[in-house]
């Protein structure tokens, strides 16, 4: 009987790390999150504080909400706020909540060959980078950096897809990928500063235009709705919510840094709509 009980007791001990370790979330989220290394900054201090593990999908904003839609998610996280009120209003969220900002930044080769370096109006920058036909390099792929490309270059007064044959290349890839072919084509692309600050592979390329009030990029996070998807793990995901708007969160957002540079800052507050 002793035997049989410090069998059971030893199979317990050996459980338990298992189960704790088999506890986790699926957060949906954008490329620029991913890429930027804030991901790696934030979750390990989530993961201390509650022994949730996180496990992110990075997609552009579109396919990551298509994504957590199926309920293949049990948070979403992403930058394109038109897109996340649809989200809940449509029923797959319980509530979007702000988290923090950044902005987005125009990158160009240094020769700078459609004569917009140092400027601040994002939208006669894109004006001229048409009218000299300088390449220019778009992700394309619906998420919330295309979406706000296409935003500016309608403020431009330009159709860019109609030009997609010609200086204009819509690549259909992550914001990674998308600068590194920008980086091969010597070409101009909208970055967020975070993931620009991240990447390596520079080659000719540097910031050309930054500053402009509409280039702010805001970032919301929404619980998945378990109405919509009984099986999402409603509990944990929103433990991760909670965790992002409070101060212990949005101190961790703050602190993440490249080079002493600040990439994200956390503005989320009581009421959101």
């Amino acid at each position: 009987m002793v035997r049989r009980t410090l069998l059971i007791a030893a199979l317990l001990i050996v459980a338990l790390p298992t189960a704790a370790a088999d506890r986790f979330i699926t957060v949906a989220s954008t490329t620029s999150t991913q890429d930027s290394g804030l991901f790696g900054h934030i979750l390990p201090l989530f993961r201390a504080k509650t022994g949730i593990e996180v496990r992110v999908v990075a997609l552009g904003t579109g396919q990551a909400i298509k994504l957590a839609e199926r309920g293949d998610a049990d948070v979403l996280l992403v930058h394109h706020k038109p897109s996340e009120e649809k989200f809940v209003a449509d029923g797959f969220g319980v509530k979007r909540l702000d988290v923090m900002y950044n902005d987005f930044v125009l990158i160009g080769p240094t020769a700078d060959p459609a004569g917009i370096k140092n400027g601040r109006d994002i939208a006669a920058a894109l004006a001229k980078i048409a009218a000299t036909k300088a390449p220019f390099a778009s992700r394309g792929d619906n998420s919330g950096t295309h979406l706000a490309e296409l935003d500016l270059w309608k403020a431009a007064g330009i159709d860019a897809k109609a030009a997609s044959t010609g200086w204009y290349r819509s690549l259909g890839s992550g914001m990674g990928p998308t600068l590194n072919t920008a980086a091969g084509m010597n070409a101009h692309v909208v970055s967020d500063r975070a993931t620009w600050a991240n990447f390596k592979n520079r080659q000719g390329l540097t910031i050309l235009v930054e500053g402009d009030t509409r280039l702010f990029n805001q970032y919301g996070v929404v619980p998945v709705n378990p109405a919509r998807h009984a099986h999402v793990k409603a509990r944990d995901g929103q433990a991760f919510v909670d965790w992002l708007i409070t101060p212990g969160g949005q101190a961790a957002i703050a602190t993440y840094k490249i080079g002493g540079e600040q990439l994200f800052f956390p503005n989320a507050k009581k009421e959101s709509s």
